[in-house]
């Protein structure tokens, strides 16, 4: 019988959030780390700190820096900077069900230098296959 590569191991990740004594303020901690997120000022917030969607969009951006590097790395391809943008729009007014928010557009703009264009074409395609 032909040999199948075992199933890559299951991760898992454990976060926490907790109130703080200023309304809106949310203390985070990830494993020994340890910030703070802010509600958005639409709620009545303070809004200085990172807000959630803020947050989760930097999450996006990251994962794209980062898988670019390792699919680089693992292709072979040699690159320089791998840079990330991330643009994401809540209508309120234009969602997809009445019962949850989503973000109604999310756009990601990737930037790879220190290689050509189709090479850096191809590890963006990647990417999205992840």
């Amino acid at each position: 019988p032909p040999m199948t590569a075992p199933p890559p191991p299951i991760r898992e990740y454990d976060v926490a959030a907790r109130t703080t004594d200023v309304f809106g303020r949310v203390l985070c901690n990830v494993r020994t780390h340890h910030f703070i997120v802010d509600g958005p000022v639409q709620n009545g917030c303070p809004g200085e700190e990172l807000t959630p969607p803020e947050l989760f969009l930097s999450s996006v951006a990251a994962c794209g820096v980062e898988l670019v590097q390792v699919i680089a790395r693992d292709s072979n391809v040699s690159i320089g900077m791998a840079h990330v943008t991330v643009h994401g729009v809540v209508d309120r007014s234009r969602q997809a069900r009445q019962d949850v928010t989503v973000f109604n557009s999310v756009s990601m703009d990737f930037t790879v230098t220190g290689t050509d264009g189709a090479s850096a074409a191809a590890l963006v395609e990647a990417f999205k296959r992840r």
